[in-house]
């Protein structure tokens, strides 16, 4: 699950691709900036749906739903994964 303050940074790093400034997003957002402003620098503990997806949206990206892992793989199992991987290059 992305902790908040992950999904703060994320936003960050979106906002600034796309030359947005935080005033600007608020705005499009409809929230306010100090809101914006804890969110991006992980100072907010909780944050509405309505408000999260605002943001989203002025971002032009949306929340996406999947199975929780039940673990991270495990090293041997990234490695395996990359084996499979090479054998499937066609370049060779």
């Amino acid at each position: 699950m992305l902790p908040l303050s992950e999904l703060g940074e994320r936003i960050a790093t979106k906002r600034k691709a796309l030359g947005l400034t935080q005033t600007t997003l608020a705005k499009k957002a409809r929230v306010g900036l100090s809101t914006l402003d804890a969110l991006e620098n992980g100072r907010l503990g909780e944050l509405g749906y309505s408000k999260i997806t605002n943001i989203l949206t002025a971002l032009g990206v949306e929340l996406k739903l999947q199975e929780a892992s039940a673990s991270r793989p495990t090293l041997e199992q990234l490695m395996e994964e990359g084996r499979d991987d090479q054998g499937l290059d066609r370049r060779r």
